[in-house]
């Protein structure tokens, strides 16, 4: 870096957690893309529910946020976010921007806390599913050093 300038990585805080000691596949877990492509999953689960109630949900609208699960434009989730100033419905307005048809049907009837707090869920059970194998190979490998 010529002349004082800093890169934008380091003008951020960076936790130790993953930057030293996390698994990339742990990291991965917590990371950005798991979280908001778990929201679009969990909409998607929320529109075939609600089409399975009555609801006038089609199959193209389905097979839409389907087809785009991992489909994410993070600038125009930054921007969406800066204009409304919720995490969510940035989104909400940034998936419906790559689901044209699916747009009216995307967090229908659903509240922040709904992909909010279910996301938590799944990425902490995903991340005891990730960990609790580790201490088990930990005691297998212990166990056989110890025989010898």
């Amino acid at each position: 870096m010529a002349g004082g300038e800093m890169s934008a990585e380091f003008m951020k805080y960076r936790s130790p957690l993953v930057s030293r000691y996390a698994s990339p596949e742990m990291a991965f877990n917590f990371s950005e893309m798991k979280k908001f492509t778990t929201w679009r999953r969990l909409w998607t689960y929320l529109a075939k529910s609600e089409k399975a109630l009555g609801l006038t949900i089609t199959d193209e609208q389905i097979s839409e946020m389907e087809n785009n699960l991992t489909n994410i434009d993070f600038e125009l989730a930054a921007s969406e976010e800066k204009k409304y100033r919720h995490d969510v419905m940035a989104h909400v307005h940034t998936f419906g921007a790559c689901c044209p048809k699916a747009s009216p049907i995307i967090h229908l009837g659903a509240t922040s806390a709904y992909v909010g707090d279910n996301t938590d869920l799944i990425v902490m059970k995903d991340g005891f599913h990730i960990l609790l194998p580790k201490p088990c190979r930990c005691k297998v490998i212990t166990e056989s050093v110890a025989k010898k």
